[in-house]
């Protein structure tokens, strides 16, 4: 059933019941400006704590998910009781919450963030309840905090702003933007981090909007320090006439997000990462050689960089895909596909193989367009049609060959196990990504005339 319904059928229970449920945060948001929403949350006014369980369960089956908060969760629906929260130390959970269904709409919305989420619906009425302008900033495209006042006691509120700016295209407010410059974000847990940045590069068409903000409020220099040294990095004009290489990452970033919004999660945050990092290494290489301004061996050296990136966000592997070792791959390689088109007549498929070993070619290819598109100018990127189009050819545009030889075969043949197994099998691989072996006769033939 659709979200409305939904609503509306516990507003229904909940008035019977001498009550009124409100429609609240992002759901309401994501209504005003006409976007589907995944996600619904009721808050209810006037049921006693003790009497909304059972209420809730004549509904359908419920889940506590916050019982000191009095937060309840209906099938995919959260429904709790207004609540007041008080700082009582660092961090997130730094808080004292308590639930009290007397509250008036208006003191309960005062606890949120923004004026975009402090609005409420009523499904029975179609009623907007908007003590805080909300609906008028959402018509402004302004992004502004409801109370100063508290907006700190939440640090994680800073980065919310930076995906929120980008997802909704909104300018931030001058007084906001001022109040987020001063907050620290050292209390930050690395997953609540990158919950906010997976946020902005997945949900966001426009990721650099945030990034740009980032660097306005100081989340750059306290959370991606490595980045920094892009702002103002210059490049050779012919290849980049954007600018330096900030402005590059940033439009590599924005193509990334836009050519690739048919893959899955994870794969997507490898190339949105990918797009991040992947020219980390120039600023300590760039330099002006033979009168042109140029980053040798770049790619190498961005690898650290984007692992210190990596480990701050501690991201490792995302549904069961390894991201990071793809992430390194792309800002090692980010390159090649470019270099082998260039050497087209010459490069040989051991080539393809053996760089399938480092990273998923169709990811790269996938990288590289936007790396090539994410500039000013024109240029030529169809090198990489013919560098995806041949590894597909070679099947090794997701991993490299599996090994026809194995060790059960060595021992068929009676190879002891042990280190002298190991070094024939790799061997013998070598000859197969070569194309110099094919079968396993073949490589029993080699094994035969090492032994």
């Amino acid at each position: 059933m659709d979200l409305d319904h939904q609503a509306r059928r516990i507003a229904t229970a909940i008035r019977d019941a001498g009550g009124r449920a409100l429609a609240v945060g992002g759901f309401v948001r994501d209504r005003l400006l006409n976007r589907a929403s995944k996600d619904l949350d009721i808050e209810v006014f006037g049921i006693p704590q003790d009497a909304l369980l059972p209420l809730l369960r004549s509904l359908g089956r419920v889940e506590a998910v916050g019982q000191a908060f009095s937060v309840y969760k209906l099938g995919d629906i959260d429904v709790a009781l207004p609540r007041r929260e008080s700082k009582t130390g660092r961090g997130h959970k730094g808080f004292t919450v308590e639930g009290d269904p007397t509250m008036s709409f208006d003191e309960a919305a005062r606890r949120r963030d923004f004026t975009i989420n402090a609005i409420g619906w009523d499904p029975l009425t179609d009623e907007y309840l908007d003590p805080f302008n909300g609906r008028r900033d959402l018509d402004l495209r302004v992004l502004r905090v409801v109370d100063p006042q508290t907006f700190s006691d939440d640090s994680l509120r800073v980065l919310r702003a930076l995906q929120f700016a980008a997802r909704f295209e909104l300018t931030i407010d001058p007084d906001t933007a001022r109040l987020c410059s001063t907050i620290a974000l050292d209390d930050l847990p690395a997953e609540r981090i990158w919950g906010e940045f997976e946020k902005l590069m997945l949900q966001a068409q426009r990721p650099s909007i945030g990034f740009a903000l980032g660097r306005e409020l100081g989340v750059i220099h306290q959370l991606l320090p490595e980045m920094e040294a892009l702002y103002d990095c210059p490049q050779d004009a012919e290849w980049h006439p954007e600018g330096d290489v900030w402005i590059h990452t940033l439009m590599v970033i924005d193509k990334a997000r836009e050519l690739n919004g048919d893959l899955d999660r994870a794969r997507l945050a490898t190339v949105m990462l990918g797009a991040v990092c992947h020219d980390l290494g120039k600023p300590a290489t760039t330099a002006e050689i033979d009168g042109r301004i140029k980053s040798p061996n770049h790619e190498a050296m961005g690898v650290e960089p984007a692992i210190k990136i990596l480990d701050r966000l501690n991201v490792n592997t995302l549904d069961g895909f390894d991201a990071r070792a793809q992430v390194l791959g792309l800002v090692a390689e980010h390159l090649r596909p470019i270099a082998f088109w260039k050497t087209k007549d010459t490069v040989r498929d051991g080539a393809f193989r053996r760089l399938a070993q480092k990273v998923d070619l169709e990811l790269l290819a996938r990288f590289a367009r936007a790396d090539c598109t994410g500039r000013t100018g024109t240029f030529d990127c169809s090198g990489i049609d013919w560098f995806i189009e041949r590894a597909r050819s070679l099947g090794v545009e997701h991993r490299p060959p599996a090994p026809i030889l194995l060790g059960r075969h060595l021992i068929e043949l009676g190879v002891a196990p042990g280190p002298g197994m190991g070094e024939i099998l790799r061997a013998v691989y070598e000859l197969q990504l070569d194309g110099a072996v094919t079968s396993l006769d073949e490589a029993i033939e080699r094994v035969k005339e090492r032994t």
